[in-house]
């Protein structure tokens, strides 16, 4: 609590403040650039499938296995938030469509899903992000919350993260509240406790506060705000920013 002066000056009014205790935050494009590490994945996937199971993608090129994919969304809306099955059920569908057994089928998807996520997962954080996650790490509790089927547990950073919550963990895709409010259970804390960080205006800014956390838009591009009826609490434009843009909102009465 602080003091401050009441109405009038006459006397002193006790406001309370409510420190900052955890940072939660996306991953993709918010620790790491993710386009690099999805396109060595997107080929070892593909390799895979070339050598264990031909004729299930030779002839998709980028655009028509686009469009294999969205059909196999449209056929499975229950996977929406489970990234991982619906790129195993997809995996499936391409070597069943190229004659293969429902066993063959189920083994090559899991094997091909394998090859992707060992090099999905082989990130390269931004040049900074090691140095902030060390310095917040020793004052805050440190969680990542994210749509993607990345592990923070493998890749450099997870050693300065306390939880982790996926989408496909959790049933619903920020800025669905779901996701937030598992971190909340998780840490026991007020939901004003926690900034939220990340690079999604809607995903990460609209969706944590929707739940009544503070927030920071991550915003390495330098692109414009579009959501007119809310602002974060800060923005960032390097990661290197970032220890001092939460130590700003937890200044007393912010």
């Amino acid at each position: 609590m602080r003091l401050t002066r009441g109405p009038g000056g006459a006397r002193p009014s006790r406001i309370e403040t409510v420190k900052i205790a955890v940072i939660t935050f996306d991953l993709d494009n918010t620790l790491w650039d993710v386009e690099p590490a999805l396109l060595r994945a997107e080929q070892a996937q593909r390799d895979w499938l070339l050598q264990h199971r031909p004729g299930s993608i030779e002839h998709h090129d980028h655009d028509s296995l686009w469009e294999f994919k969205k059909r196999v969304w449209k056929r499975h809306p229950e996977l929406v938030h489970h990234v991982s099955q619906m790129r195993i059920r997809m995996l499936y569908e391409l070597q069943w469509a190229a004659g293969y057994c429902d066993a063959d089928c189920e083994r090559g998807a899991t094997a091909a899903f394998a090859a992707f996520l060992e090099e999905r997962h082989k990130v390269e954080l931004y040049e900074e992000a090691l140095e902030v996650l060390r310095e917040l790490a020793g004052q805050y509790r440190l969680g990542a919350l994210t749509n993607g089927n990345a592990d923070i547990y493998k890749t450099d950073a997870g050693e300065y993260f306390d939880f982790a919550f996926l989408a496909e963990e959790i049933g619903a895709s920020k800025p669905a509240p779901d996701m937030f409010q598992a971190a909340l259970a998780q840490t026991g804390v007020e939901p004003r406790q926690i900034v939220h960080v990340g690079d999604n205006p809607e995903h990460d800014i609209l969706g944590a506060s929707r739940v009544g956390m503070r927030t920071v838009w991550v915003n390495l591009r330098g692109a414009a705000w579009d959501q007119q009826d809310l602002l974060p609490d800060a923005e960032v434009r390097t990661l290197r920013s970032l220890p001092e843009a939460i130590r700003n909102i937890d200044l007393p009465g912010s």
